[in-house]
């Protein structure tokens, strides 16, 4: 499957070779190195790791990047260069995503991770890309391991500051988007706007689905009608559905491409959604920076089942542990094939 390749591809390289996909996003800073052979699809996972940042902590309502979370991502950035350099990754791409482009200091942040990476990377830099970029890594990294007869696709990749929703299919390893578009509504951000109390009010929820809706409206041109899979990928979808399944502890192997009924996605995010963040957390496969979000995480999560019930006549949602990472990483190994 192609990817997208990324600016100043290295020239051509025989045999395996390790990539480092890092992607830092409003709630997260993730990191995989992967290996794979360039012009080849396939890529193997070597590691795989994720931190809460919450880079996009206030961005909303002040339009910067807190000093604090460029601190965060610092720290984060600095472990995973390290251990890159250690797996002997070849080549890097970072992407930023929703945060950084709301953000008036985000020069700022730039200039960090181009310092950061540059220490053991020289020339790799961080960058925000395209809509349309997002969506072909986003959509790559969702489908990678499904089979493209059961396309076409619609994934949804529900995030901190924002929602991607990607439809499209693939065959010869050839992906073609049919649509996408970008959403202002993910969980940080849907939280820091209407979700107040712990656990939110009839009123706070009523506001963050009216939000949700009008957002969603916006996307009423999608050819989401064409689907035939649900995907949904990112964090919040893939602990709702660990527990759905009543994981006593995260399981990304059994999460992976995991099949949960729409119907039951909806009551497990109705029940989160009125849990105190102390009973979110005590949740074993629920990763403590999630828990304060969750709420608006699953309030969006929720609404995008009803959308495709409604206009897909879809019955149930694939989570898949890949997504815009993965598509990161392939459009590295895309790179060095030249």
């Amino acid at each position: 499957m192609t990817s997208p390749d990324p600016a100043g591809a290295a020239p051509v390289r025989v045999g395996p070779v390790r990539v480092g996909a890092v992607d830092c996003g409003t709630n997260s800073i993730r990191l995989l190195v992967a290996e794979g052979v360039p012009g080849r699809p396939g890529l193997t996972d070597v590691t795989r790791e994720m931190r809460i940042i919450r880079l996009g902590e206030g961005v909303d309502a002040t339009g910067r990047i807190s000093e604090g979370a460029i601190a965060r991502c610092r720290t984060a950035l600095t472990d995973y260069t390290t251990t890159m350099k250690d797996l002997g990754v070849q080549a890097v791409r970072m992407v930023a995503t929703s945060a950084t482009r709301d953000a008036a200091n985000k020069t700022e942040f730039f200039d960090m991770t181009a310092e950061v990476l540059g220490e053991h990377f020289p020339g790799a830099v961080a960058g925000v890309i395209s809509g349309q970029t997002e969506a072909q890594l986003t959509f790559a990294g969702g489908v990678v391991d499904l089979d493209p007869r059961e396309g076409p696709f619609v994934v949804a990749d529900l995030g901190g500051g924002s929602t991607e929703i990607v439809v499209g299919e693939y065959d010869d390893d050839e992906l073609r988007i049919l649509g996408a578009q970008s959403l202002d509504i993910g969980c940080v951000r849907i939280t820091e706007r209407t979700l107040h109390s712990d656990p939110p009010t009839s009123e706070e929820v009523s506001e963050a689905r009216r939000v949700i809706a009008e957002a969603l409206d916006s996307a009423s041109g999608l050819p989401l009608g064409r689907a035939k899979r649900f995907v949904g990928v990112a964090g919040t979808f893939t602990t709702l559905s660990a527990v759905a399944q009543g994981m006593a502890k995260y399981d990304s192997a059994a999460l992976h491409n995991s099949v949960i009924l729409l119907e039951q996605m909806r009551e497990v995010c109705s029940r989160l959604v009125a849990a105190t963040v102390a009973e979110r957390r005590a949740l074993g496969p629920m990763h403590p920076g999630r828990a304060d979000v969750i709420g608006g995480g699953a309030l969006v999560a929720s609404a995008l089942c009803d959308v495709m019930s409604d206009r897909a006549g879809i019955t149930d949602i694939t989570v898949s542990e890949k997504d815009i990472l993965d598509g990161i990483a392939m459009s590295v190994l895309s790179g060095l094939a030249g």
